[in-house]
């Protein structure tokens, strides 16, 4: 039998080549200087795990266009599904007409989480949509106006997520008056726990959510103010961290005690990512909302706010959308959605065996410090020799990366978020892994 030959990356030109220096030229001329623009990939085309350049260079991918990727590129039921509903009509606007897609879409994410018990969707254009829109609907079920959020939280880019946010002061700067009465307290992060105590002893006693009642209800206002609680159950832009389970329990049964809705954005971690359709079921902590968008239709934009029946009360005409749940977009969804229920124990498996392969990487190379994630959500911190982020470093590997064909993108001070498309296999893995190790190894200690 003829051995099947493991593709890697392959390149026509240096990067970036002589079309994508060209086009880069153009884009700078012309497009905001709020881009950010990580490394200088112009992309030509995708297919599966792999995107290709313009001048013909191929690249594993290991970040997915920040986890949105989710099926690969241009997965051909997407496609097919994108293209069929295009050929019947782009827009009715569903705030004010009915359509099987909308409706077959909102019929399957409200049965996503089940312990959420019966469910109702609002459907978004995007993650930062579905914050803003989230913001609005636990204001108008409470009645109340504050809300808390977390240390090192990103939310988006609209006003009232930025004020959410707390991961870099860039995405505030100048912007305000931000959104009033939001606070942010410390995210459980056992590694890096913010009252110091150890790995071990963080992970099984997790106080950051007694510091709610501690430093806000005993001194600063009572809990009968508070709207709602928002949290990524696995921080995204903030490190990848995975916090003890403890704490997503105590915050449960916090907004229990005082009527407060918990809010988990899964904009990241949701759709698949973790092994389960959403971190809430894969951790076992049940919110009231939950929020998803990026990985929902393989790169179409949409978005959805899912919430309990019991507290999505806002009337008639209290919030709409003149794109969201758009047909096309949820004609993507549904075919995204059900190609990855398919895959889902390949993803478990997949992202097993990515995690097995990364704690080999672990104990060869000592830049590499906390490992931590479930399934295809896994991120891997860097540190210097006294144990300190190794913030320059991981720029340093990026780029590097990107020289041999490898797509990484970092996340928090100084991690590697590892959110490849959720149809990666296990020898695409394998050679990614060969790329970082080789990386490393150049690289050398932090």
């Amino acid at each position: 039998m003829q051995e099947t030959k493991i593709r890697r990356p392959e390149f026509k030109t240096p990067t970036p080549g002589p079309k994508a220096r060209a086009f880069i030229e153009r884009d700078h001329a012309v497009t905001s200087p709020s881009y950010i623009k990580e490394y200088p990939l112009v992309v030509e085309r995708g297919e599966g795990s792999w995107i290709y350049d313009v001048d013909g260079n191929s690249y594993l991918d290991f970040m997915a266009g920040i986890a949105v990727a989710s099926t690969g590129h241009a997965h051909p039921k997407v496609v097919k599904a994108i293209q069929d509903s295009a050929a019947k009509f782009l827009h009715i606007c569903g705030t004010d007409f009915y359509y099987e897609t909308m409706i077959g879409l909102c019929e399957k994410l409200s049965k996503a989480v089940p312990a959420m018990g019966e469910s109702k969707v609002f459907l978004t254009n995007s993650g930062t949509e579905a914050i803003e829109g989230a913001i609005k609907l636990a204001r108008y079920h409470t009645r109340r106006s504050k809300i808390i959020a977390f240390k090192g939280a990103f939310h988006g880019r609209t006003m009232g997520a930025i004020t959410l946010n707390a991961s870099k002061a860039t995405q505030k700067a100048h912007f305000g008056p931000l959104l009033p009465d939001v606070y942010h307290l410390p995210y459980s992060n056992p590694y890096r726990c913010a009252y110091s105590h150890e790995k071990s002893w963080c992970e099984t006693n997790c106080v950051c959510a007694n510091k709610i009642e501690e430093e806000l209800f005993t001194s600063q206002f009572a809990p009968d103010e508070v709207a709602a609680i928002f949290v990524e159950p696995i921080q995204g832009e903030g490190g990848y961290i995975m916090p003890a389970l403890k704490f997503l329990k105590d915050l449960r049964a916090v907004c229990d005690k005082y009527k407060i809705m918990l809010v988990f954005d899964e904009v990241q971690s949701g759709i698949g990512r973790t092994g389960k359709m959403f971190a809430a079921e894969t951790l076992g902590v049940t919110p009231d909302v939950i929020l998803t968008a990026k990985g929902i239709a393989s790169g179409m934009p949409i978005g959805a706010i899912i919430a309990k029946t019991s507290v999505m009360t806002w009337g008639r005409g209290s919030h709409g959308s003149t794109y969201g749940g758009n047909p096309v977009c949820c004609a993507a969804a549904l075919a995204t959605i059900s190609i990855i229920e398919e895959k889902m124990p390949e993803i478990r498996s997949v992202g097993e065996f990515m995690m097995t392969e990364l704690k080999k990487l672990q104990k060869k190379h000592s830049s590499i410090g906390d490992l931590r994630g479930v399934a295809l959500m896994i991120g891997c911190e860097f540190i210097k020799k006294d144990g300190s982020p190794a913030t320059e470093y991981v720029s340093k590997l990026e780029q590097l990366a990107f020289t041999k064909g490898l797509l990484l993108l970092s996340c928090g001070k100084s991690t590697i978020r590892f959110a490849p498309p959720l149809i990666i296999t296990e020898d695409e893995v394998k050679v990614g892994l060969e790329i970082l190790d080789q990386c490393l190894s150049e690289l050398g200690p932090a």
